[in-house]
């Protein structure tokens, strides 16, 4: 089942939008501070998140950019606010699509469906890298075919690198993929201790990696393609 989260502060508005997308088979899971739902997504698999933008503790433009550090989850923006420097802001931040109260739920719902459609036949989910492949939709890895166990961790590192192929990514950028905050009082010494056990685990040579390369002084970079099927 798909998992949707919902950020609108409106209840009534909140309760119409998960009544409707409860009808068409998607579990949501509704919030209404920005607090919530950033719990929420880091404790659930999320497949899509509709995000409204006035929200009694911040911003929803900035928990936009916060998710897509971390996640290229398909977002849709959620705003009373129907000015063209509002939509571009709103994109600018990470977000996919843009919709404008009022708004008719049946118009949304079919936005919904369409993605969830296009993503069925287009994205089995599947990448390839070398001897390596993954399924994300069913967490799973397999080095020469023989599946391996990750971690929590390991596979938040192996999201943001196979997300992020042939790119340099640095320590900080590593340690918000491990962590809600940015990881000001998280010894760095941490990234280096998970990325060890990720090349045990993955690499035929963990002391000479092909997969996993430390670039000295800026950080780590995944150096193979990576193909989706």
């Amino acid at each position: 089942m798909n998992t949707i989260l919902l950020l609108e502060d409106e209840e009534s508005v909140n309760r119409g939008i998960a009544f409707t997308l409860e009808k068409e088979g998607y579990q949501v899971i509704p919030c209404t501070t920005i607090e919530q739902a950033s719990k929420n997504f880091e404790r659930n698999e999320i497949q899509l998140i509709i995000c409204d933008i006035t929200l009694p503790d911040g911003n929803g433009l900035n928990l936009i950019r916060m998710i897509r550090r971390k996640s290229n989850v398909h977002i849709i923006c959620l705003t009373a606010l129907d000015q063209e420097i509002d939509q571009v802001m709103g994109y600018e931040a990470g977000a996919d699509d843009y919709i404008a109260k009022p708004f008719s739920l049946s118009v949304l719902s079919l936005k919904i469906n369409a993605f969830f459609k296009k993503q069925l036949t287009t994205d089995s989910g599947i990448t390839e890298s070398g001897d390596i492949r993954l399924s994300f939709h069913e967490m799973q890895i397999w080095k020469c075919g023989e599946e391996i166990s990750l971690t929590k961790n390991e596979w938040k590192l192996l999201q943001a690198f196979i997300g992020h192929p042939k790119q340099i990514m640095s320590k900080r950028q590593l340690l918000e993929q491990l962590y809600d905050m940015e990881g000001d009082f998280v010894e760095e010494n941490t990234i280096a201790v998970n990325i060890l056990r990720l090349r045990e685990k993955i690499e035929g040579d963990p002391t000479n990696p092909q997969y996993i390369k430390n670039i000295r002084g800026i950080g780590y970079i995944w150096d193979k393609e990576c193909v989706k099927k």
